[in-house]
């Protein structure tokens, strides 16, 4: 528990002081967001506004991670350090992508093939390493690596190979959904904090029970969550409407990466839809507005991702933060709530020495 208190409240603090410096270089060297044109026309006052952001939350969930190993005597592990390298890879694509917007004064970085080339070198290093240098389980799982052993229609063993595809495309289809969320002040930073808060709960759950969830190194891999969940909220205190910095793809990568890497280890993949609801929501509304649009030629919503819509529907920006983020809050804790009760349908595990 100290370990956790520690990541977490060193990387909030790292990411607090350090995003209030990198705000004042960014202004001092005039690197700015540009805003595209298509969208909301109350965005345009926020053009030139300082990005890369995501740069003190990667760094801050660094220093936390780091500096709790050697304060509380916690062992770094293989896992732990494999999702935080996919961190700081996805992080480096973004930031590739922000650095070119900027330099290009256009809200057009990295082309998409070289975009998700970059996220397909990191995703894929990521799975081969998890895979062949740690104990993770390569079954489909929900709240537990064997949670479907009951189900002959959902008892499946991907195998080596095919976790490593499975994991990439959880990865590639979560650091899109988070950078589709990104798009409103805070909106991606405080869903994430709910987010990176369930994971921290799960893992250390799992960390207490070693005999029923079978996670190798769960405690660090609930440090490295720990540490995400204070860098997010660090960056928050400067992201806040009206925002003072954005995350940039810097960020938004870089979480989305650290959520599914998370998921993976801890055999909770099909938990991460549901921890991570409105994500899923915001990409589903693009998914849906670009079919109908296409086949029908009409649009479902006003514009998307969803929240675009609603401020075009006449909803304050904060009003629309809010609350979802009220949604992402009712979506972690229906996540808990599932793991849990899983947790209470399970047979008692002995203890040794103690008699039932």
């Amino acid at each position: 528990m100290i370990a956790l208190l520690m990541a977490g409240g060193l990387a909030l603090a790292a990411s607090l002081v350090g995003t209030r410096y990198l705000i004042a270089w960014l202004v001092d060297h005039r690197i700015g967001q540009p805003i595209r044109e298509e969208g909301p026309q109350g965005h345009k006052t926020k053009a030139g506004t300082p990005t890369m952001g995501g740069i003190a939350i990667v760094v801050g969930a660094v220093v936390g991670y780091a500096v709790a190993h050697i304060r509380s005597r916690v062992v770094f592990t293989r896992s732990g350090m494999l999702v935080l390298a996919l961190v700081v890879g996805a992080g480096l694509v973004g930031f590739l992508d922000d650095w070119i917007k900027i330099t290009r004064a256009r809200n057009l970085g990295l082309n998409k093939r070289m975009k998700v080339l970059g996220l397909l070198t990191v995703a894929v290093g990521f799975a081969v390493l998890t895979v062949s240098q740690t104990g993770v389980h390569t079954t489909l799982s929900f709240t537990r690596w064997d949670s479907f052993a009951d189900s002959s229609l959902l008892d499946i063993d991907f195998g080596k190979v095919g976790w490593v595809v499975w994991s990439v495309l959880l990865i590639m289809g979560t650091t899109n959904a988070v950078n589709l969320t990104d798009g409103l002040d805070g909106l991606a930073a405080g869903s994430s904090v709910f987010a990176f808060s369930a994971f921290t709960i799960v893992g250390f759950w799992a960390f207490r029970n070693p005999d029923i969830y079978q996670v190798e190194h769960a405690l660090d891999l609930a440090v490295v969550s720990a540490a995400m969940l204070g860098g997010c909220t660090g960056f928050l205190w400067w992201n806040a409407h009206p925002a003072r910095i954005f995350m940039g793809d810097t960020g938004s990568l870089a979480i989305g990466a650290g959520l599914a890497g998370l998921a993976l280890t801890l055999n909770t993949s099909l938990l991460l839809p549901v921890v991570g609801a409105l994500f899923v929501v915001e990409t589903l509304s693009v998914m849906l507005q670009v079919f109908s649009f296409r086949v029908f030629d009409r649009r479902i919503f006003r514009m998307a991702p969803i929240h675009h819509h609603y401020e075009l529907m006449g909803w304050h920006e904060n009003t629309v933060i809010v609350r979802f983020w009220i949604v992402a809050g009712l979506a972690t804790a229906l996540a808990l709530g599932i793991f849990y009760a899983d947790f209470t349908t399970l047979p008692a595990v002995p203890v040794p020495g103690v008699r039932s």
